[in-house]
């Protein structure tokens, strides 16, 4: 039942009986034909959506999940269909990361050559086809070193694919946050893609998005499955479930949503400095008196409770302005009402 639950989640479809092959076949002949034709060159453009299976959306997941905090990264094997990415499998990578960044060293690029020798023996010819990381907490897109790294495997192991999760927003969401990226050529001049999808970016990361936001382009991504991989799959999640439901799902979500709270305190605090300075009026609505003014207005004090402050500025209604009764020298304490113009 949970397993059915988070493929709904994450709209996995099944492969029907007749799409198989095409899917799970290695053809060595389609893929040389490909290489050589390099469609990619003529159009940066020219791949534009991504099917990943089940089984390779599960393991990265789970291996962004370990790492909590920490960004870990690993590589996808599959195959390229037209304008299509097919990811197959995923493996992780033995790599050092920290909470901003993680890079591959020699002892990793040692292990996936290993890796990928080991599985030829056993039968499976699937290539890289790129790698994937994870941005605990703070979204799925590329910063400015991800752009440098995606750039260099489109260089030289192209076709190359760019996935990046987020682990804690697929704890707090209950489907996995993933996106896929491609790079456009050095030089290459981006038309105006018009709004994306809307998604939340930490303030201390805005920079960082915003320099390198118009360097790639997001790709459709959908997820399959078939009766090929259904045994593997429940293995897998009989291992993914056990570890939710020794988790502690408030413990879980308690630092993100802490940290989201603190980034919109801080965003508020931020908007506020811009749009609210001395001198300056703010949506058209008048301001209070300054003290030294309500000064030399007769020599009282205007005293404006937070209240009238209030009806002033939201609905431009009369209001009485009370003299202090300490303020008046000399006699009764003084009362004058005023009416402001309504604010169109």
């Amino acid at each position: 039942m949970s397993q059915a639950r988070w493929e709904l989640e994450n709209a996995v479809q099944t492969v029907q009986d007749s799409d198989v092959d095409a899917v799970y076949h290695w053809n060595p002949a389609e893929q040389r034909e490909m290489q050589q034709a390099r469609p990619w060159l003529q159009d940066p453009t020219y791949f534009k959506r991504v099917r990943i299976s089940a089984l390779a959306l599960l393991k990265m997941a789970m291996h962004a999940r370990s790492g909590g905090d920490l960004e870990v990264m690993g590589v996808m094997q599959g195959k390229v269909l037209g304008d299509t990415f097919v990811v197959m499998d995923a493996f992780p990578l033995p790599v050092e990361g920290t909470e901003t960044r993680v890079n591959a060293q020699a002892e990793a690029y040692e292990y996936m050559v290993e890796f990928l020798e080991t599985n030829k023996a056993s039968g499976r010819e699937e290539n890289i086809v790129g790698w994937y990381h994870s941005h605990p907490g703070y979204g799925c897109w590329l910063s400015g070193i991800d752009v440098g790294t995606q750039l260099t495997n489109q260089k030289y192991q192209e076709p190359f694919l760019a996935v990046v999760v987020d682990p804690h927003r697929t704890e707090a969401a209950g489907k996995v946050e993933l996106g896929a990226f491609r790079t456009y050529p050095e030089g290459y001049k981006a038309p105006d893609a018009g709004p994306s999808e809307y998604q939340t970016i930490p303030m201390e990361k805005i920079e960082d998005f915003g320099v390198h936001a118009n360097q790639y382009y997001p790709l459709d991504v959908t997820f399959f499955k078939s009766s090929l991989d259904a045994q593997l799959l429940g293995t897998l999640w009989n291992s993914y479930w056990v570890k939710t439901l020794c988790a502690s799902p408030l413990l879980q979500k308690q630092a993100l949503v802490t940290g989201q709270l603190q980034d919109v305190a801080k965003k508020l605090s931020a908007a506020d400095k811009s749009l609210w300075r001395p001198g300056t009026q703010r949506s058209g609505l008048p301001q209070p008196p300054a003290l030294g003014e309500a000064r030399q207005a007769g020599g009282v004090e205007g005293m404006y409770t937070a209240a009238r402050l209030k009806n002033e500025h939201l609905g431009g209604k009369s209001v009485t302005r009370h003299v202090h009764p300490e303020a008046v020298r000399g006699g009764p304490a003084k009362r004058r009402t005023g009416s402001l113009p309504v604010v169109r």
